[in-house]
């Protein structure tokens, strides 16, 4: 503490000694000085009267001890210390010094700290520094954010003389503006006079973006807070924010620069955890107004600096919601918690799942319920399932041969999307047969739990092939996967058939629509059910019709066996069945359209029944 102290009063002496030396070269030399001002470790030697007749608070000192003749007055806390006080000196004394944007902030402030307003002197300090505000510093986006940046250093004087509310509603103002004259400046008319907007990779009215990384965190944050509440555009918010991240995050500290040597302290974690997090607070609602890896890069940094449980939350909701245009290498989070955990944040993961589908969810239920009577093939919502069922597949494969990875786990990020999402199960068997391949201490009773995932009727013939070769996976899913694999075969050897055979193209079709229903979301599949559900009554209708027909039949039958011996009766009974074609085969006396849509019935009801015991 002593060594402290000592420091601090040798660098006090040059200071004080430099001050002494500026004020012999503008003060009265003929004229002995009567009053001693200390500042900030500074000493002026001065004159009362030229800063009583300016500054209301030293004439207040000055009649409160007039009985003692006070020669010495330390000014405690001044704004700006001793260089801006030698400037309001120099003021009082008439001395003309220019007003810029590097000392206007700090004149604003000592003068209302020295009260040099209008009501004790015509033309003071006060006003000259207030209308060099209003009419340069407003009217200049780069002027107003170099005061913003001295305004950093005389918190809180500087925001109760609202030098910071003008400055930052004149940047938003100003930024909006620009937007504005340059949207208009890339209107332009097409080949068919129609007139519309050029795309350009980066809007002119953006140049501010590089001017507000400067700034200090708290003042970055207002200035975007105000551009937002102006209307400046999300895309233009998010890539200053971005901007601001890089300067903050990537290159002062080691947290997205690992090859960085130093060494971070607890101040710099600090600081960037306050960043990320008030950056997170800025981001636009508006989806892709930031890159989704530049999301992944915050929650990393969110995760490994421990930043509040609210902004985790948020960006994991902002990444399911477009997590359908998400890498692998962008959901390959570190862990960065104790030896004994997973390489893989595999828990983060999960919740950006459970986000992703809550939010497919959610945007369902507001769509009509027409919509389920759609004959679409699919819905949006289903492309991005595919997508992202692709993507958790792959991420599987690389996190399964981590040994601590345990097996609730694997399987909770595997059980998490929607059994429609997959249309194939190639990546989920690769992925499941990486971690068997990792994990041989497994007991059969996990390997059944695991392996119960794959639905094998939706592999691949070489996934297919090699599954049931695969000496890791349990004996009741290899008979599963031979199975399936003979299904397979007996339906290309029935599509082999001749097309004028109409039973195999029947058999072809029921097969292949039953994959297509397996692949189809529920809304998709729901319309295909109702659909057959329609076919169905109509069959039902026709063999109502027929049944009819035959208890017709069957009376006259009974009729003939009365009159007749048997012989006739066999004769009869013969004639009767060649009338009603029961099997399919045609009379002698020709055949009429709806006996031909009976065959198709025919075959269809045997064919469902056929499926139906096996």
């Amino acid at each position: 503490m002593d060594r402290t102290d000592k420091q601090q009063h040798q660098q006090q002496l040059p200071l004080a000694k430099c001050a002494r030396q500026r004020c012999s070269e503008w003060i009265f030399r003929d004229v002995p000085s009567d009053i001693t001002i200390e500042v900030g470790g500074g000493t002026f030697s001065l004159h009362k009267f030229p800063l009583v007749s300016r500054s209301g608070r030293i004439r207040r000192l000055v009649a409160e001890h007039r009985d003692s003749d006070i020669s010495r007055v330390e000014l405690l806390n001044l704004p700006g210390g001793a260089e801006c006080f030698e400037l309001a000196a120099k003021f009082c004394y008439g001395i003309n010094f220019e007003i810029t944007s590097t000392n206007v902030a700090q004149l604003c402030c000592v003068s209302d700290y020295l009260e040099m307003s209008e009501d004790f002197s015509k033309d003071n300090l006060g006003s000259r520094a207030e209308e060099y505000l209003d009419s340069i510093v407003c009217k200049n986006l780069e002027i107003c954010v170099q005061v913003l940046q001295q305004c950093e250093s005389l918190l809180p004087l500087a925001d109760e003389l609202k030098i910071v509310s003008r400055c930052i509603d004149a940047i938003a103002s100003k930024a909006c503006a620009e937007q504005i004259a340059s949207s208009f400046s890339r209107l332009e008319y097409s080949s068919s006079g129609r007139l519309h907007m050029s795309r350009q990779a980066k809007c002119d009215g953006d140049w501010w973006i590089e001017d507000l990384s400067v700034l200090r965190i708290d003042m970055f944050q207002r200035v975007i807070t105000a551009m937002k509440c102006r209307g400046v555009r999300p895309e233009s918010i998010g890539a200053s924010l971005v901007n601001y991240a890089q300067k903050e995050l990537t290159k002062k500290s080691s947290l997205w620069n690992p090859s960085r040597e130093t060494k971070v302290d607890a101040n710099s974690s600090e600081h960037e955890k306050l960043v990320v997090e008030a950056i997170v607070s800025l981001l636009p609602v508006e989806k892709l107004a930031v890159p989704i890896n530049f999301l992944f890069g915050l929650l990393r940094s969110a995760v490994m600096l421990d930043c509040a449980i609210a902004s985790r939350l948020d960006l994991e909701r902002r990444i399911g919601s477009q997590l359908d245009i998400a890498t692998l290498d962008d959901i390959l989070i570190p862990s960065f918690r104790h030896a004994g955990d997973t390489l893989f944040d595999v828990d983060t993961v999960h919740r950006i799942l459970v986000n992703f589908c809550q939010q497919d969810d959610s945007e369902d239920d507001l769509e009509d319920a027409s919509v389920f009577e759609s004959d679409s093939p699919r819905s949006p919502s289903q492309t991005a399932l595919v997508k992202v069922a692709k993507l958790v597949d792959n991420y599987l494969a690389e996190i399964a041969p981590d040994a601590n990875l345990k097996l609730p786990k694997f399987m909770v990020i595997a059980e998490t999307l929607p059994a429609h999402a997959r249309t194939v199960h190639d990546g989920l068997y690769r992925a499941i047969d990486i971690y068997l391949k990792a994990h041989q201490g497994l007991t059969d009773m996990d390997k059944k739990k695991l392996c119960k995932l794959i639905d094998f009727q939706k592999l691949s013939q070489e996934a297919g092939a090699h599954a049931a070769q695969n000496e890791r996976l349990p004996l009741q899913s290899i008979v599963q996967v031979l199975y399936f694999e003979q299904l397979r075969l007996r339906n290309s050897l029935s599509c082999s058939y001749g097309e004028d055979d109409p039973k195999p193209m029947h058999q072809s079709w029921r097969i292949s629509s039953g994959a297509l229903s397996a692949a189809m979301s529920p809304r998709d599949n729901y319309a295909s059910l109702r659909r057959e559900n329609r076919e169905l009554k109509l069959e039902l209708a026709r063999l109502r019709m027929r049944l009819n027909d035959l208890e017709r039949e069957h009376v006259c039958m009974k009729r003939d066996m009365a009159k007749s011996g048997s012989r006739k009766f066999m004769t009869s009974f013969s004639k009767k069945i060649g009338k009603l074609s029961f099997f399919g085969h045609i009379s002698s006396r020709g055949s009429s359209s709806p006996s031909r849509n009976s065959q198709r019935t025919d075959s269809k009801v045997i064919e469902r029944t056929c499926a139906s015991h096996e």
